[in-house]
């Protein structure tokens, strides 16, 4: 994966940068970079798992305004080596080749079971098994279909991106996305765990679920040999997770 001295791989989820209902986005954004370049120096991988940004559409020619210290300091650690990789949310769905192009980043469109230093992980965001309404689960397939995405492309960008950065914050002030950011529900209540637990039943190789997506930070023992975490935000929390190989852990970005 990387040269010998980097042998950590780091997880991270939730910050949606440019968000009008944060208080200081470019402050958040700014915290990422630093917690990014704390951690360039050890860092294998990096897995963003989801609404990394409020809203991110890509034209052919035009992608969102902002966001240049992230993108600039991920296109410096993808200089140097470490894997970079994005996991769509429900909010930054319209991923396309952007990333890929400029900065070399693997996109990743659903769940994914992967072998990461000998330990077998199933990620996703969170959305992608959330199966909470029928309307959240019609929406989730209409803001995936390419038919639907086409249409959505024809309209001018001056109108798309004012309409779903104003519709985010509408959606928080009125309560309908603070449902995500609801405590911890316990063991019973929370439908990440839920999912977990039952899919080891079939899959009893599974080590460690990691999601985002709830922002609350969880580590939560399923089994004897498998865990679940959620990986919190970077707006409330500025939390990660980090695997070397041996631990598995949930921290939380603090600078003195």
């Amino acid at each position: 994966m990387s040269d010998g001295a980097r042998k950590k791989i780091y997880f991270a989820s939730d910050a949606h940068l440019g968000a009008r209902f944060l208080k200081d986005p470019l402050a958040t954004e700014r915290r990422l970079t630093r917690w990014l370049d704390s951690v360039k120096r050890e860092a294998a991988a990096i897995w963003f798992l989801g609404d990394m940004f409020d809203y991110w559409y890509e034209y052919k020619y035009v992608v969102p305004k902002g966001h240049t210290r992230f993108l600039g300091k991920l296109a410096e650690l993808s200089d140097m080596g470490v894997e970079i990789h994005f996991f769509i949310g429900n909010h930054d769905i319209w991923m396309f080749d952007y990333l890929p192009r400029e900065i070399g980043a693997f996109i990743h469109r659903d769940t994914l079971t992967v072998d990461l230093l000998g330990k077998r992980f199933f990620l996703g965001h969170g959305d992608e098994v959330d199966y909470r309404s029928r309307a959240f689960r019609l929406m989730r397939r209409v803001f995936r279909n390419r038919f639907c995405q086409w249409l959505y492309a024809g309209i001018h960008p001056r109108w798309t991106f004012g309409f779903a950065l104003g519709w985010s914050l509408s959606s928080r002030r009125s309560g309908l996305e603070k449902q995500e950011e609801r405590e911890y529900q316990g063991e019973a209540g929370e439908y990440l765990v839920a999912f977990a637990k039952e899919y080891l039943k079939t899959h009893p190789d599974i080590n460690f679920f990691i999601f985002g997506h709830r922002h609350i930070m969880l580590d939560l023992m399923l089994s004897r040999t498998a865990r679940i975490l959620i990986a919190g935000d970077w707006m409330r929390y500025c939390s990660y997770i980090v695997w070397d190989g041996e631990n598995l852990f949930l921290e939380q970005f603090e600078e003195s």
